[in-house]
């Protein structure tokens, strides 16, 4: 499968072409053209303190130079475990100028989780907060972490913030367990102070790995996905060919997608710096909290997920805020309900571009176009210098005409190069130079995607194939609900059944029956939900994908424990 049709390619801008082959450089370079271009702009704005471009690349130059001197050399990995902070944004550039390999951590992780990521990958540093640092200590003797270096929230903060910061911190006694006497602890100033400045020259950005970027795990054990600095730096340039009006104006960029994801890190981070926008990075998701920021620091661009459009247009004050700066909402992680996509663009009057991608392909395959052309409910097209295709689902070799299911696959400078420590994964992952997603999809006459559902969520009830987004997309239909998400549950004679589980908006109440009579009206009868739970919330990642794995696991948990009662009462 050499050769494929693209009959996206009219769609696309007239500068950008099927063939087209993003110009080779490693990641710093995209901060050193920015800190070229402009560098009195506004780079990070956090609280009351901002830094520009130049002092960005500066900074970044000289962290980078402390981590040489203090033993970094090229190859060796650095967990991040940071929040949203400026810290994050100078740490990501400093640790690639230096030659070493990031690995972006959860702050949420338990120690566990922390522990598996660590010594999977052998990080020998770190750069974390001090409020995180009750999940170190346990830790770093275990792991042989060579150095660590800490910050606080009063390191991004100017005066006066930053004293009164430290009063409330001291009060609370909060980061006071850090030993700063520790000769392998390092204060966070002590990294970014200097005159010396270093950028290592990558020979190699094809296959130079830039970070290890471990998948969510919510489909099975996570694994360090290697991506190199061509993966990562073509993605971008493959977006902006795609999106050529967002370069005609500046920008600011409200960045609350986590920085240690790779949707968030690509768009908030990379995407930004070749952009020269401002950034304003946001810690910690509070829907209040966000509309105010939307309005105090007017950002052009506001990537977020399906789950944060939702919470935005359920709130019960959006009618208060004025969120009319918002020219582009950037949305990807999960797919987006049309209902929602709908009256979110009535309600600001921004251009929603609804995407795809996913962690091996560093993560953008796919985009609408903002000009011309654009279907609701679709993914988009290929970017430039993308190949995708819908290939059979039994052998995934032969491909599948067009309106017709399959399994997605693609390839492109953008596919990662491998698992890190896993060549069976990857062989089964990457096979002829193609991506395996695990989607199902369809491709229209006119190249247009369209996600049907992952692979293993699948649901077969009495023969048929259900589609899990087929039944969500009805259940957001209905007016009273919030959130909804469907999933397969076991059934001893059908094997699975539909169970809906909704969280109704604020001040409504729904009945299972209700549900059950408006999903009949609307789907196939072996499609309708047999069964019906109602939450006050759904399980989800910190980019707000629901977890159907999740939900599935208590099901069988609970059938397990009915099993487990049925034995016991017959051995009575």
């Amino acid at each position: 499968m050499n050769e494929v049709s693209r009959p996206w390619t009219k769609y696309y801008d007239s500068q950008a072409s099927a063939n087209y082959e993003p110009p080779v450089m490693a990641i710093p370079e995209l901060l050193r053209q920015a800190a070229q271009k402009d560098p009195n702009r506004k780079a990070v704005v956090f609280q009351n303190w901002s830094m520009t471009y130049g002092e960005f690349d500066r900074l970044a130059g000289v962290m980078a130079a402390n981590l040489r001197a203090m033993g970094l050399r090229p190859g060796a990995r650095v967990a991040v475990l940071l929040p949203n902070l400026p810290q994050t944004l100078i740490t990501y550039y400093a640790v690639l100028k230096a030659g070493g390999v990031l690995v972006m951590m959860n702050p949420l992780y338990m120690e566990k989780e922390l522990y598996d990521q660590l010594a999977d990958s052998g990080a020998e540093f770190m750069v974390t907060l001090d409020l995180l640092w009750s999940k170190i200590e346990g830790l770093r003797r275990k792991v042989q972490l060579r150095k660590i270096v800490v910050t606080s929230i009063a390191d991004a903060l100017g005066f006066p913030l930053r004293q009164l910061y430290k009063v409330k911190a001291w009060k609370q006694r909060t980061g006071t367990d850090v030993p700063y006497g520790d000769e392998n602890v390092v204060k966070w100033k002590q990294i970014v102070q200097g005159r010396e400045t270093y950028s290592h020259v990558y020979s190699d950005p094809h296959h130079d790995v830039a970070m290890l970027q471990y998948t969510g795990g919510t489909t099975g054990v996570p694994k360090g996905v290697m991506l190199s600095h061509y993966n990562l730096t073509a993605d971008v340039q493959q977006c902006l060919a795609m999106l050529p009006k967002l370069k005609t104006q500046q920008h600011t960029l409200l960045a609350v997608l986590p920085f240690f994801h790779i949707f968030g890190l690509t768009v908030c981070m990379n995407l930004s710096v070749a952009l020269a926008a401002t950034i304003i990075p946001f810690p910690r998701l509070v829907v209040d909290d966000l509309l105010k920021a939307i309005q105090k620091y007017k950002p052009t661009i506001f990537p977020a997920v399906p789950a944060i459009f939702v919470a935005m247009i359920q709130h019960k004050k959006l009618a208060q805020y004025k969120l009319s700066s918002i020219d582009y909402c950037i949305s990807g992680s999960a797919p987006l309900p049309v209902e929602v996509m709908n009256k979110f663009e009535s309600i600001t009057g921004a251009e929603i571009i609804e995407g795809y991608g996913l962690t091996e392909a560093a993560p953008v395959t796919h985009l609408n176009p903002l000009d011309g052309q654009r279907k609701p409910g679709s993914i988009g097209i290929p970017s430039p210098g993308t190949d995708a295709a819908i290939v059979d689902m039994e052998g995934g070799a032969v491909p599948v005409p067009p309106g017709k299911m399959g399994e997605l696959v693609v390839r492109g400078p953008q596919v990662m190069l491998g698992y890190w420590n896993c060549p069976d994964e990857t062989a089964c992952t990457v096979r002829n130079t193609w991506l395996y997603t695990g989607d199902i999809a369809t491709m229209d006459e006119d190249g247009f995607f369209f996600i049907v559902d992952r692979k293993k969520d699948l649901i077969i009830s009495g023969g048929y194939n259900i589609y899990p987004r087929d039944v969500d997309e009805v259940l957001y239909q209905h007016p009273k609900v919030k959130e909804a998400v469907a999933v397969g549950i076991p059934h001893p004679t059908r094997g699975e059944i539909v169970k809906a589980y909704i969280v109704p908006k604020d001040g409504e109440s729904i009945e299972q029956s209700e549900i059950i009579e408006f999903c009949s009206q609307k789907l196939a009868k072996y499609k309708v939900p047999r069964r019906v739970e109602f939450r006050t919330e759904l399980p989800k990642t910190l980019v707000g994908k629901v977890l159907r794995r999740a939900l599935q696991q208590e099901e069988m948990e609970k059938a397990q424990c009915r099993r487990k009662g049925g034995d016991r009462r017959a051995k009575e």
